[in-house]
C-alpha cells in the first residue's frame, strides 16, 4: 500500500466552474462578461485545455465569491494528478531512494 493514499480520481477545476455556472444560471460568455475576460479562455479552463493562473484565480474568486487560493489548489491537484498518471516510474525512484 502507498504510504500518500491519493484520490482515485480528481476532478478538473473547469468541472467545478461548470458546476458553479449552472448553480447560478449563468453561461460561459456570462463568466466571461463578469471577469473581463475572452470567451475563449473560459470555455478553454472549463474544458480543462487552460491552466488557471493565479490572475485568473483572483478573477474566479470575484466572480463566484471564493478565495483565488481555492482555485489554484484545484488546478495544482488536478495538474499533479495528472503528472502522476503519466509517469510510470515513480515507484522505481522510490525504491532507489530507499536503497541509497
Amino acid at each position: 500500500m502507498s504510504e500518500n493514499p491519493k484520490p482515485f480520481r480528481v476532478f478538473a477545476p473547469g468541472d467545478t466552474i461548470v458546476d458553479e455556472l449552472a448553480a447560478r444560471g449563468w453561461t460561459q460568455s456570462r463568466l466571461s462578461e463578469i471577469m473581463g475576460r475572452p470567451l475563449q479562455l473560459v470555455n478553454a479552463i472549463c474544458r480543462g485545455r487552460r491552466a488557471i493562473t493565479p490572475g485568473t484565480a483572483l478573477e474566479l474568486g470575484a466572480a463566484f465569491g471564493t478565495s483565488a487560493q481555492f482555485w489554484l489548489n484545484l488546478e495544482t491537484r488536478y495538474r499533479l494528478w495528472l503528472a502522476e498518471q503519466r509517469t510510470s516510474d515513480l515507484e522505481a525512484i522510490r525504491l532507489r531512494a530507499k536503497a541509497g
